[in-house]
């Protein structure tokens, strides 16, 4: 009776969460990659081949690799001397955190006009170049792949603290210690204990970054320009502007197998990094 009435238990709440999954994102994620192998009416893979086969998607489609991977490192090597302090040596912890997740709190539109305001050509940082004499006139900081990756760290690098956070407040001090103890320096100490406990957390925030920026639409769209697109500026643009919703949903396919590739890619390199941090 008891195993009856927990195994209804188990059903009532599973059931909900699985029915809102299965019609809100299962459903329309797969009618949407069934319409991409349709083409009059009939199976057809011609519109993978078409999108493969241009040159501007090509180019559109390794800016945003490269764009996210490269805004996944600095996050990463941002993020982990900031947490890794934050964890062991702050004595502000709550207030430190909170400055780490501040700007999650401000929309993108402010943080990326923000950026406008200060790497445009009348800007803090032109201004500053200019005063100290590196360069004679103001730079173009804006509208190229530079400002895009900077609006991106500053986008993502609170996710990838957060993430490297809790694992590291896991990690017992004692370890380090009991290193210490018997003869490692602080740096082995790092090398050897702590960098390879935190890689399930690294991971973690590389997955959330990277996925992060290969989506994001707002800054790249204010902080890019014409000849600088990324994907999701080309399925706005494949969708609003040219209507072509089926190409649209293909480069939107593609955009969510790149992202489960990396992602096994990612967990891959960490089991070979530290085999138990996963």
């Amino acid at each position: 009776m008891q195993k009856g009435f927990r195994k209804w238990m188990w059903l009532l709440l599973v059931v909900p969460g699985t029915l809102f999954i299965t019609v809100f994102m299962l459903i329309p994620l797969f009618s949407i990659l069934f319409s991409t192998f349709m083409a009059e009416s009939r199976f057809s893979l011609e519109n993978y081949t078409r999108l493969f086969t241009s040159v501007y998607f090509q180019q559109v489609f390794g800016r945003s690799v490269r764009l996210s991977l490269l805004s996944t490192l600095l996050c990463a090597l941002l993020g982990f001397p900031s947490a890794y302090y934050i964890s062991r040596y702050s004595r502000h912890k709550g207030m430190m955190m909170a400055l780490a997740v501040f700007p999650m709190f401000t929309s993108p539109v402010i943080r990326s006009f923000s950026w406008m305001v200060i790497l445009g050509r009348k800007g803090i940082v032109n201004q500053f170049l200019v005063s100290v004499g590196l360069f004679a006139r103001p730079q173009s900081l804006l509208y190229n792949e530079f400002s895009m990756t900077v609006g991106f760290v500053q986008l993502f690098l609170p996710q990838m603290i957060l993430s490297l956070l809790g694992v590291m407040d896991s990690i017992p001090g004692d370890l380090t210690e009991a290193a210490g103890s018997l003869g490692a320096t602080r740096l082995v100490a790092f090398l050897r204990i702590v960098f390879p406990l935190s890689i399930s957390g690294l991971v973690t925030g590389a997955v959330l970054v990277f996925t992060g920026c290969m989506t994001a639409y707002t800054t790249p769209q204010l902080l890019g320009a014409t000849d600088t697109q990324v994907l999701s500026t080309m399925v706005y643009q494949y969708a609003m502007s040219l209507r072509d919703w089926v190409q649209a949903s293909a480069v939107a396919m593609v955009m969510i197998v790149v992202t489960m590739l990396v992602s096994h890619v990612f967990n891959r390199l960490s089991r070979r990094i530290n085999p138990m941090a996963n």
